[in-house]
């Protein structure tokens, strides 16, 4: 397996496919990133040079934020909406939607299972 940018890529995988194993690389990066370095897209990971591994990592290293720093950035930021307790900063405290979507009926993701509530018991007069 190559190891790009710190990650184990699938080396049986196309290279535009395997680099997105990278978190912080989709579908537009990847391309970005084979055309920087010269290569095709379609070529097995497992077919790259020594040279060619540099090379992509010279261009993620020096051009983007992936993986480690990445993961830090993100959560820093989520930890300054909490802190200055703004409304994005209280829904991820509640484990809560954040960008609007309905909670009534949808948001289990976000919410988890099912908490099942029992319902209110009703009495039947007998005549």
């Amino acid at each position: 397996m190559p190891r790009i940018a710190g990650t184990d890529v699938p080396d049986n995988k196309p290279l535009r496919i395997a680099l997105r194993y990278i978190y912080g690389i989709g579908p537009v990066l990847a391309e970005k990133i084979v055309a920087a370095a010269e290569l095709d897209g379609q070529q097995r990971a497992r077919e790259l040079s020594e040279d060619d591994i540099a090379k992509i990592n010279g261009i993620v290293e020096n051009g983007y934020i992936v993986e480690g720093a990445l993961r830090r950035q993100t959560s820093q930021h989520i930890q300054r909406l909490r802190d200055i307790r703004c409304y994005r900063g209280d829904r991820h405290r509640h484990g809560l939607p954040c960008r609007g979507q309905r909670t009534q009926t949808n948001a289990r993701t976000r919410k988890g299972r099912k908490k099942t509530v029992a319902g209110k018991k009703s009495v039947k007069s007998m005549k």
